[in-house]
């Protein structure tokens, strides 16, 4: 069996895309929970672009404690510096990811550089880098349109200068598996020291092969996967973290590969990740949608009825998905709250247990019992590491006639208790209106979806919402068995985020 590094790019590629952006809290947030998953390197950001990134990347590379934290570089200087002093003080040794093209198409029209230029600046780059960091990784961007004798000397610069792992990213989603072979078998026979250093892969789905392209890419010898979690990323996303594990791990008798990954953490990563970005798991994505593990044919219930294996090659509970029929109520006390977390493979410090044991007593009072599903999404919808609450809620009252709304909103804030009334059309438009007048800002509703997570009159309903404003963005989360409550709070939410990030 071959080790098989796994290095998520969740919060740096994945993050950059449209509609995946995240509060620094949120980053942590997902940070932390990537380190329950196992992974062995965490591409936290790109401390060059932007103040934000920097200071994110710099939090997260002193919280991370079993986990490489990198961030991705140009090969520039200032770049380079940067990166450097966002990590110095990370608590495990640090990495640095320097990325330059290497295609015809992308030297000549991005770059405006010659092939000599580009050799020059991967010497001055990584031969720099190398004086601040230990653990440098060179990309070779649009590495499968590049010509192969071109990359093959461009690897070889870099490994001279001391970069000890190369990776091969599909830009564009370019390639197909065969072909991912043939490179990499090409590369790893060709490239001076290639057994001294990792190689490896980073693809994306534009045409939907990206996870076909990294597994072929493992079979023919690169050391290192670059994923993300629910293959989230530019256009079409990347290779899906969760999708590739599970593929060696099902068929490890092939691949012979195995991973560091903890798989039970694969749900609970999944859905904290969809809950952070608002952007929903479609029924049937592999492994993680609400339909991979349903059968409604017939001949299929009789069979998993009569042996699971019939219809499924992967266990529920194998992914963190705990079919637990243990309930708990309002006279639940924090022991068994704790005791109940720790049955779901969840593991907080006491600052995070109290937060999340404040909410679930929340909920307890407004229902009967409060089961699993119902605590699993307590868990994704409560941001454990806590934006400032500037503004939250004490109470609402909603009051609907012949289609129109008028809602009475109390906020506690930092120079006491505001109380307001606006009419809207609707509850939701009425609230929202309101919470905006005692704020003192005109906020502006992006999306906004409300989910329930349980059946029956008391179910608990999760809402999701993404507000702007003066171009800024922020997902809010809230729950409760009142789903205008949810959303109130998942609106109360998205403004600490958005009023944290302007700086108000």
């Amino acid at each position: 069996m071959k080790k098989l590094i796994i290095f998520d790019t969740t919060l740096r590629d994945g993050e950059q895309a449209p509609g995946n952006s995240m509060h620094s809290s949120e980053k942590l947030e997902m940070a932390l929970q990537l380190e329950k998953l196992g992974v062995d390197v965490i591409e936290a950001g790109f401390a060059a672009s932007s103040s934000g990134d920097f200071a994110s990347l710099k939090e997260i590379a002193e919280r991370i404690k079993n986990c490489t934290v990198c961030s991705l570089s140009r090969c520039k200087k200032e770049d380079i510096d940067l990166a450097y002093n966002a990590l110095k003080n990370a608590a495990k040794k640090p990495r640095l990811h320097l990325f330059l093209s290497t295609s015809p198409l992308h030297m000549q029209y991005k770059l405006k550089m010659s092939e000599q230029q580009v050799l020059d600046l991967i010497r001055s780059s990584v031969t720099y880098a190398r004086t601040l960091f230990e653990d440098v990784q060179f990309s070779c961007e649009d590495a499968t349109r590049s010509e192969r004798n071109f990359l093959v000397n461009a690897i070889n610069t870099a490994i001279e200068c001391g970069a000890s792992t190369i990776n091969i990213p599909d830009t564009v989603g370019y390639s197909y598996p065969e072909e991912m072979k043939d490179l990499f078998r090409f590369l790893l026979s060709s490239v001076k020291d290639a057994d001294k250093v990792n190689f490896a892969v980073h693809c994306h789905n534009d045409i939907g092969l990206a996870v076909a392209n990294t597994l072929a890419a493992i079979e023919a010898g690169a050391t290192q996967a670059e994923l993300t979690v629910n293959g989230i990323g530019e256009r079409a996303g990347n290779a899906a973290l969760e999708e590739v594990v599970m593929a060696l791990n099902v068929r490890k008798d092939f691949y012979l590969t195995e991973t560091n990954i903890n798989t039970r953490q694969i749900y609970p990563s999944s859905q904290l990740l969809s809950s952070i970005t608002g952007v929903k798991i479609h029924p049937t994505k592999p492994l993680v949608g609400k339909n991979a593990f349903l059968h409604e044919s017939g001949i299929h219930q009789h069979g998993v009825i009569a042996n699971r294996a019939t219809y499924e090659i992967i266990s529920p509970e194998s992914l963190g998905i705990i079919q637990n029929d243990i309930v708990l109520g309002k006279h639940s006390g924090k022991h068994a709250f704790k005791d109940f977390l720790e049955g779901m493979d969840v593991r907080v410090s006491n600052e995070e247990l109290n937060i999340l044991f404040a909410r679930f007593k929340e909920i307890a009072d407004k229902k009967k019992y409060v089961t699993y599903k119902d605590i699993s999404y307590l868990i994704t919808h409560t941001n454990t590491t806590q934006v400032e609450k500037k503004f939250s809620l004490l109470n609402y009252g909603i009051t609907t006639i012949c289609g129109s709304a008028m809602a009475n909103i109390t906020l506690h804030t930092k120079d006491g208790v505001k109380a307001d009334t606006c009419t809207g059309d609707g509850p939701l438009d009425a609230a929202f209106k309101t919470i905006n007048r005692i704020i003192g800002v005109e906020f502006k509703l992006e999306d906004w979806s409300v989910n329930a997570i349980t059946e029956g009159k008391d179910a608990v309903g999760a809402a999701t919402l993404r507000l702007s404003y003066n171009g800024a963005e922020a997902t809010g989360r809230g729950i409760s068995t009142d789903t205008v409550e949810a959303s109130i709070r998942a609106y109360l939410n998205g403004c600490n985020k958005l009023l944290d990030i302007l700086g108000d």
